[in-house]
């Protein structure tokens, strides 16, 4: 789930129009990428562009706001050219948003262990897929 490598390609990441190239393997195929900041309203809203060569690109935005005294963060994602556009249907809606919890649950972790107990900056602890941190 999500990439096996990343690193900077351009610019100051996450400013507005730079670029982080990755890989991501499925089995013993590796395939390659790179994803472009297309807006930045910070601190509440990050919008993506995942570009996959021959499959596709996807524009990714997340969402990030109060929730009480934690923190909502919210994905949408959709295909936006390629294979990954034309195939798009209800499975892969599904698969996607398995994905996302996956990911979300990750970044709630990660989070977690950066921010001070009682600080109120933490994140939702019943959010779908969410587990504690270990």
């Amino acid at each position: 789930m999500g990439t096996s490598e990343s690193r900077r390609e351009q610019g100051d990441w996450p400013e507005l129009g730079s670029s982080i190239a990755y890989s991501v393997r499925l089995g013993p195929k590796e395939f390659t990428g790179r994803t472009v900041v297309r807006r930045i309203e910070r601190p509440r809203t990050l919008e993506l562009e995942a570009e996959a060569g021959p499959l596709g690109s996807a524009r990714i935005a997340l969402d990030i706001r109060p929730w009480g005294d934690k923190t909502l963060v919210t994905v949408d994602e959709h295909p936006l050219r390629g294979v990954g556009g034309t195939l798009h249907n209800v499975l892969l809606d599904s698969l996607i948003q398995i994905r996302h919890r996956t990911m979300l649950a990750r970044l709630a972790r990660l989070t977690e262990r950066r921010t001070p107990a009682g600080t109120g900056e933490g994140t939702r602890t019943d959010a779908p897929g969410y587990r504690p941190a270990k």
